[in-house]
């Protein structure tokens, strides 16, 4: 097995992505335990990895910040100082392998400025990202879900598979949220999450349904229900729970945890309720239970990874179209309350799964 000195892996996002290169990364590191690895990430989604331990160094762009500081002029400079850092910092280092595992113009280019000697990528690659490697890429398969896609990568590095927990790394300071408000001591069995949102309109369940199912989980289960998202997600889950009816209803945590924060808290959980979002990867990469709701998008792909979770979907033929627009949603709306309230109680009561 040839032996690497360094390693550089570029995932830039999103946040559910980069959870799904975690594997990729244990793997390499247990292959190679003696190989420096850095990961080039975009702001949004570095604290899936920041302090991991198979990281030596973490590069982080701010794209994003960058493009909105850009239409200020006050901080044009600012953006082309912090701009020339990055770059220093990404060519501080020669390495013997560049990993896109991106496959977009964004992750190529920075793949090309990156000093490396091989540069390598997955098949599929979009918007010219081959164009950027030094080799040809690996044929990988789509319908296959995207952790085995980078796993692919690794075997083309000669690593040999082995059982990884692809967890996100948390610390003390990351559980004393969760803690405080949950317990210390609460049952992990005795918790439901639900996070109801999600960035693409056709990914959306209906707000009443979701009312709906917690409060018969919380009268049937006796479970304490809470409910996930981001601060924007708050007045629409306060909505959810108002709807419920009870005054002592689900708890709503949008907006008050940090990504590790979140990450601990699903640990917590037996069950977590979600749509097509990243704190579907979260959660399956914490060892919480999943029940995912698929309509628009394909659950083989980009699915809950590993066993014990369930993925409901209403079967309907157009499903998946992969569209972030329609006009009839019927995919979404044809899931119902109780398909998804007997696929949590399955997974409490540890039911096996017959998808």
């Amino acid at each position: 097995m040839t032996k690497f000195k360094n390693i550089l892996i570029i995932k830039l996002s999103s946040i559910g992505d980069v959870v799904h290169a975690l594997p990729f990364l244990e793997v390499i590191k247990s292959n190679y335990p003696d190989t420096e690895i850095d990961w080039l990430v975009e702001e949004e989604a570095s604290q899936v990895i920041s302090g991991h331990p198979a990281i030596n160094r973490l590069i982080v762009s701010k794209r994003k910040s960058w493009e909105i500081e850009l239409l200020n002029p006050l901080k044009v400079t600012k953006v082309f100082s912090e701009a020339v850092g990055f770059y220093k910092e990404l060519r501080s280092s020669s390495y013997d392998i560049v990993a896109d595992l991106q496959g977009l113009f964004r992750s190529g280019f920075l793949t090309a400025l990156s000093r490396g000697k091989r540069k390598i990528g997955m098949s599929g690659g979009r918007e010219g990202a081959s164009f950027f490697l030094t080799e040809p890429p690996v044929p990988v398969d789509y319908d296959q879900h995207a952790i085995d896609r980078y796993l692919n990568i690794a075997s083309y590095l000669d690593c040999k598979t082995i059982k990884f927990k692809g967890e996100i790394p948390v610390f003390e300071q990351d559980k004393k949220l969760a803690d405080g408000i949950l317990g210390s001591d609460t049952e992990k069995n005795s918790i439901i999450a639900i996070n109801p949102m999600a960035k693409w309109k056709t990914k959306l369940w209906e707000p009443n349904k979701f009312s709906e199912l917690a409060s018969g989980l919380q009268k049937d289960s006796n479970c304490r229900i809470i409910f996930t998202g981001s601060n924007q997600d708050r007045a629409i889950i306060d909505e959810m729970i108002k709807q419920t009816g009870n005054t002592a209803g689900p708890l709503n945590l949008a907006g008050r945890t940090s990504l590790k924060e979140l990450a601990y808290l699903y640990s917590r959980c037996s069950v977590l309720v979600c749509t097509d979002t990243g704190p579907m990867h979260i959660a399956a990469a914490m060892g919480c239970g999943v029940v995912a709701l698929f309509g628009p998008t394909a659950p083989l792909r980009t699915g809950p990874y590993g066993t014990g979770h369930r993925v409901i979907r209403s079967g309907i033929d157009c499903s998946p179209c992969f569209k972030k627009e329609c006009g009839d949603t019927k995919c979404m709306k044809d899931i119902t309350v109780n398909a998804v309230a007997d696929a949590v109680k399955s997974i409490i009561l540890k039911v096996p799964s017959v998808n």
